[in-house]
């Protein structure tokens, strides 16, 4: 399948491109960028074409994989879909949920497939972990703590505009926050929002199952007290998410390929762009809350 690369940052240098090249039956053949010549050297180290009219990408590609800040992907994407591009998503899907709906809507009238890489979900030893979590069952509650430092020496993320805003957290970390907290408690009903200094955000997470959960998330927490920890506690005890060893590389090749897999197959994957506007209303809630 014919991919395009929509975004020339960080993560479209050390995830998206490499993973695109090193996926199975994916063929990056283009990179669009906002800036032509970042766009044309990053296609050449690629092996790819630089592209600076998004159009022309469009014509050559099957499917368009995005790397670029959520209200930029929610219209971006919205193009793609409405000529039949299958979509790679990057999360959050959108920045506003009118956004994630009309993406949404515009994905399954096409009849396309969409992958969103909640980077959790496709790192095999996580996977390992969901599957061990579903079949002990008797869990009552878990929590999620994420808490980083935009500020830490060599972030490369210290300059991202969107990351910097009152609720960056909510929508960086946060998507990722609910995605393992689905993957393990089950599908999410409900939330209740709390806000603390800064970008901090406490939600309260109440889960179809009738478990419940709590996540705690900030970009802005000092270097040295950044913190990290998913867990769960129930009937057979405690247990920890264990840490992703896996590169965002290889978990990106992986997305890639079970979005070729879905398009074949005409199956709905599992984290596909409705669970993605799933957890986008979710965030819209804390959001609206937080007001």
């Amino acid at each position: 399948m014919r991919f395009g690369l929509v975004g020339t940052g960080h993560w479209a240098r050390v995830t998206h491109g490499p993973g695109l090249r090193a996926a199975e039956g994916v063929e990056l053949v283009g990179v669009w960028g906002r800036s032509a010549d970042k766009a044309s050297r990053l296609a050449t180290e690629l092996g790819a074409t630089g592209y600076d009219d998004y159009a022309e990408l469009l014509e050559v590609v099957d499917a368009v994989a995005f790397a670029v800040p959520p209200k930029i992907q929610a219209t971006m994407a919205l193009e793609a879909a409405a000529v039949g591009k299958h979509l790679l998503l990057d999360k959050p899907v959108a920045d506003s949920l009118d956004d994630a709906r009309a993406l949404a809507g515009e994905a399954t009238a096409e009849g396309i497939a969409s992958v969103v890489f909640f980077t959790g979900r496709f790192a095999p030893e996580l996977r390992s972990f969901f599957a061990e979590v579903e079949e002990t069952g008797g869990w009552r509650g878990g929590w999620c703590r994420m808490l980083a430092s935009l500020d830490a020496p060599g972030n490369p993320y210290a300059e991202s505009a969107w990351r910097r805003e009152k609720r960056g957290a909510l929508w960086d970390v946060g998507p990722h926050a609910l995605s393992n907290l689905t993957a393990m408690l089950g599908p999410i009903a409900s939330l209740q929002a709390v806000g603390g200094a800064g970008d901090l955000v406490h939600l309260v997470v109440t889960h179809e199952s009738g478990a419940t959960s709590t996540a705690s998330l900030s970009l802005s927490a000092p270097p040295n007290g950044t913190s990290f920890e998913t867990g769960l506690w129930g009937e057979s005890g405690t247990t920890l998410l264990p840490r992703a060893t896996t590169p965002a590389t290889n978990s990106l090749s992986r997305a890639a390929e079970e979005l070729v897999a879905a398009a074949e197959s005409g199956d709905s994957h599992p984290v596909d762009v409705v669970f993605g506007t799933h957890i986008v209303e979710l965030l819209a809630s804390a959001e609206a809350q937080l007001h």
